[in-house]
């Protein structure tokens, strides 16, 4: 019996898998599922050949049996040939999928046309920031950070980092990130809005070290966003 596209695919990822890599990436990848460990580029190069063939075939039989065969799934519906309607249909569908931050962000980064149609992603992320459920709010973050740190949207991320409260993990370091994204290319505005907030100590404080870390910020700023950092309270004995 000839091969379905979809054990072609499984077969192609398991020759592909690095075994070394598969460790190391299981340590910094919680949350994923039979990491198999091929890189980035591989898989890809393997959404490219995909995406010449019937991708849909493929899409329709794909399952997350390994983190590879999810991330795949995500770079084909970034990158395959479609009406917006029909990816972003796709993307909603994909969402639940999503365990892990590297999922997540290579997702989020490869929605390219986020850039082309603006105000139509910008309204669908925003039920996800007002979600519950962790990766659902990192996804809407994410996004932003990705595609909407620009002038018209600067004041409206600003507001809607400041009312996000969820205690997941990676949540708050999305929050810290796409902060410190606003502050390098928004510093005034940004430094404003960081001298007057509403964010919980752990996330405002994570965001101050993201843009201390930055080698596009320089020494003297760097000194006044150290002393907006919050002391942790005593304990109590």
């Amino acid at each position: 019996m000839k091969p379905t596209i979809h054990q072609k695919v499984q077969c192609r990822l398991r020759e592909l898998a690095e075994p070394s890599l598969q460790t190391f990436a299981s340590t910094i990848i919680p949350g994923a599922v039979n990491i198999l460990g091929v890189r980035t580029p591989k898989l890809r190069a393997l959404a490219h050949e995909i995406c010449r063939d019937d991708w849909r075939a493929w899409l329709s039989l794909a399952t997350e049996d390994s983190h590879e065969e999810t991330v795949l799934q995500a770079m084909i519906i970034c990158e395959a040939r479609m009406e917006p309607e029909e990816r972003l249909e796709l993307v909603r569908t994909f969402i639940p999928k999503i365990t892990n931050w590297a999922t997540c962000d290579v997702f989020c980064d490869g929605l390219k046309d986020a850039r082309k149609y603006p105000e139509r992603y910008w309204n669908f992320i925003q039920p996800y920031l007002n979600e519950s459920r962790e990766f659902y709010i990192r996804f809407g973050v994410v996004m932003m950070l990705a595609h909407f740190v620009t002038e018209p949207y600067l004041e409206r991320i600003l507001s809607l980092l400041d009312g996000i409260r969820h205690e997941g993990y990676y949540v708050k370091m999305a929050v810290a990130w796409a902060l410190s994204a606003c502050f390098i290319k928004f510093p005034e505005r940004t430094l404003k809005y960081l001298q007057n907030n509403h964010l919980d100590d752990e996330t405002f404080n994570k965001a101050l070290q993201k843009i201390i870390d930055s080698f596009r910020v320089d020494r003297e700023t760097k000194d006044v966003i150290r002393s907006l950092r919050r002391k942790a309270p005593p304990q109590k004995s």
